[in-house]
């Protein structure tokens, strides 16, 4: 059950009215220094659909439970089950005529109608995801944290670490913090791991050579990668309605980066398809970026602002401005209750070995991606959450928001049929959310 808690300071106050009902992690994060009893624990849960219209479908549950020691040591566990379905983009661009591919698997084939977007309708995957982590105050005004990432997919299995080290200073007005993350992954697709920029093999799966030929394909049954982030961040009270965050970010990832469920469509003059290709990506990724957030606390009201800018060495860069309203309502809507408007925008630009399709007639490139998620897009999320206490003080929220993603045009020459037919598809989804807090 939650307990009352007494503040101890401005930030305390900003963060807990703000960022904890916001549901930021990020500024939630800060010192939160309280007086608690220590059997408390506080839990919260969340039951989150995502579906886009004629492709992925997604269902998540989230459960996370917090206790907060004595010594204000805090212990917060989290667990995530999501379970995916669907129909995923292959990469392959639209044509005239029917299509046939082969499942990432090698068992059987499937077909496409003339026109439509190729998509592989075998798009399924359950994820169990576990994380632990521990806040340990060492001085008045030191902190140290620590934890630990478990992942676990049908084909993809993750591990990863993390601490953090933070300083207050200024009458705890002010937070330094830095922090670190390493993730181990293996991937081990079923059917295993393609070569890249290998043709896709297409053809009678009854034959004797099917097998054989389909493993000259590939290069192993799994494979990895590694990423390590280094976070640096600052929190300041403005005064005592505004919070501030500055966080820089840098990331580098290595080893295996392709999506190995990815293919190009090499075409002809005309545009006509005439082979299928693996997708192949570089095997090394340096991100960074820069990310400011606001909170600031009007009378019946709290807004919360933030922007990031994230760039890195595939020449992908991106935008992201992000707002939300908390807006308190009379108790006629429910006790404490509110609603809070949403909106996010989202700009990126195109990786540099990204292009739609691969003409016959050109030598092959050493890299070389269809994918539309690192190909340049904007997308708009709008949304609404509605809370209120319910029984015994417990938290009760709903979100529902709509999502919009356009791909932009990569200004490729379209050849002969290409013209006629969808190469940069919209994507449309509905995110519907359910939290219980007690």
């Amino acid at each position: 059950m939650k307990n009352n808690t007494k503040t101890a300071n401005i930030k305390t106050a900003l963060t807990l009215a703000t960022a904890a009902l916001l549901g930021n992690t990020s500024l939630a994060q800060a010192d939160t220094a309280t007086v608690v009893d220590d059997s408390a624990w506080e839990f919260d849960s969340a039951i989150l659909f995502y579906n886009e219209a004629d492709r992925v479908s997604a269902g998540e549950a989230i459960f996370n439970a917090k206790k907060t020691f004595e010594n204000e040591e805090v212990l917060n566990l989290k667990l995530t089950i999501d379970a995916l379905t669907g129909a995923s983009a292959n990469g392959a661009v639209a044509q005239p005529k029917a299509q046939t591919f082969t499942r990432p698997s090698g068992n059987g084939q499937y077909t496409i109608a003339s026109e439509d977007v190729p998509l592989d309708d075998t798009f399924h995957d359950t994820r169990v995801q576990f994380n632990a982590q521990w806040t340990q105050p060492i001085t008045s005004n030191h902190r140290v944290s620590g934890g630990a990432h478990l992942s676990k997919e049908y084909d993809y299995l993750s591990l990863g670490i993390n601490g953090n080290v933070a300083f207050d200073f200024d009458r705890k007005n002010s937070t330094v913090s830095v922090g670190f993350s390493y993730f181990q992954d293996t991937f081990s697709p079923e059917g295993g791991v393609p070569k890249p920029l290998t043709s896709m093999l297409i053809g009678d799966s009854d034959k004797d050579s099917w097998n054989e030929n389909f493993a000259q394909t590939r290069r192993g049954s799994d494979d990895d990668k590694s990423t390590t982030d280094i976070l640096l961040g600052f929190t300041q009270v403005i005064n005592r309605r505004m919070l501030m965050q500055f966080n820089y970010s840098y990331s580098t990832v290595d080893g295996y980066l392709t999506d190995p469920f990815k293919i190009l469509s090499v075409v002809n003059n005309d545009g006509i398809a005439q082979d299928y290709r693996y997708e192949s990506r570089p095997d090394s990724r340096i991100k960074q970026s820069l990310y400011a957030q606001s909170l600031y606390h009007f009378d019946n009201s709290v807004l919360d602002l933030s922007y990031r800018y994230m760039w890195d060495d595939w020449e992908i860069a991106s935008h992201t401005i992000d707002s939300r309203l908390r807006i308190k309502l009379s108790d006629n809507f429910g006790a404490d209750s509110f609603i809070q408007p949403h909106f996010r925008f989202y700009q990126q630009s195109a990786a540099n070995f990204y292009q739609p399709f691969l003409l016959d007639e050109k030598v092959l490139p050493q890299f070389a991606s269809a994918d539309y998620r690192i190909g340049e897009m904007t997308a708009v999320t709008i949304g609404l959450k509605y809370g209120l206490i319910v029984n015994n003080g417990h938290d009760l929220s709903f979100r529902l928001e709509y999502y919009h993603q356009a791909p932009t045009d990569a200004g490729f020459d379209s050849p002969g049929v290409l013209n006629d037919v969808e190469l940069y598809p919209t994507i449309d989804a509905i995110i519907a959310q359910v939290n219980y807090s007690f």
